[in-house]
């Protein structure tokens, strides 16, 4: 199964943060993001037009957070948007990051 056929499953903490090498392992299948000089969050800058673009996705891809309950960082502006994901509760990442990841790549400009 893709990553994008699954869903988040909620983390309640206690758990764990993956390490650099596993995390690497998961960015083979989202490769246009970017693991952080910490690697405790994924990245992925995303190009656009102009603001209306870049504000349409923004807002679809706050619908995908709110469906899998897992909400990321987003920053935009004018032809722009910059998405950070980590598993907050844990500060670093899990699984549930590279499938958030997968379906923004999924409504994203490719």
């Amino acid at each position: 199964m893709s990553l994008a056929e699954k869903q988040c499953a909620p983390c309640q903490g206690g758990v764990e943060p993956m390490g650099r090498e596993q995390a690497q392992r998961y960015l083979e299948q989202v490769p246009q993001w970017a693991l952080d000089e910490t690697g405790t969050r994924i990245r992925r800058e995303f190009k656009f037009k102009n603001f209306v673009h870049a504000n349409e996705f923004v807002d679809k891809i706050g619908e995908v957070a709110e469906r899998e309950g897992h909400h990321p960082d987003i920053h935009f502006g004018y032809g722009y948007a910059a998405v950070d994901i980590q598993t907050h509760k844990i500060g670093g990442l899990h699984e549930n990051d590279f499938i958030l990841a997968a379906k923004i790549d999924a409504i994203g400009p490719q």
